[in-house]
């Protein structure tokens, strides 16, 4: 798999404050990997920014660049939104790109870049009936959404676990969309 690259995307929940982990477990099996965050989820990651980026090799984005302005990652094979919170997956099944990481992966979708998402919501957002029609809509696009069985539970509102977070569940589709493409 060596060569592929990666963008995983954050938004900001608590598992998010994990992704060093999930570049370093990314990197460990080939991809070149490109960190863009929600705005929020920068802000929260304000620190650990410069040392991301490090990491990477590669800008972190939470912003869209400006017009005419070269880009600084190379074109993505796969793109893996995780955490993405009940916020940013509504907007992006509906289009609304404000932001960069929701504007990347709307346009991906008709690119055909194959992507991977994974929510992170409480029991209570759960509920709400917006949730299921956006993963309905994202799936029926195309995108693998891993929630449910074999992807993201929602925890009750309020008791959240994010070191429960299955980011290895999320790598492994990542790396068999890969294979698929």
């Amino acid at each position: 798999m060596s060569s592929r690259t990666l963008y995983l995307f954050g938004s900001a929940a608590p598992p998010v404050f994990d992704i060093a982990k999930v570049i370093e477990s990314a990197q460990a099996e080939g991809w070149d990997v490109c960190l863009g965050l929600t705005p929020t989820a920068a802000r929260w990651l304000d620190e650990s920014l410069d040392g991301l980026a490090a990491l990477t090799g590669h800008p972190v984005r939470s912003e869209y660049k400006l017009p005419g302005e070269a880009d600084a990652w190379p074109k993505a094979d796969v793109i893996m939104f995780a955490p993405v919170t009940f916020n940013s997956l509504n907007s992006w099944a509906v289009g609304l790109t404000a932001n960069f990481v929701v504007g990347v992966v709307a346009e991906g979708i008709g690119k055909g870049i194959p992507t991977v998402a994974m929510p992170c919501v409480n029991a209570a957002y759960a509920q709400h009936r917006a949730l299921g029609r956006s993963i309905t809509e994202l799936r029926e696009q195309g995108v693998t959404v891993l929630y449910g069985e074999g992807g993201f539970t929602p925890n009750p509102a309020g008791s959240g676990k994010p070191k429960a977070y299955p980011w290895d569940a999320a790598l492994a589709a990542a790396r068999e969309l890969a294979e698929r493409a």
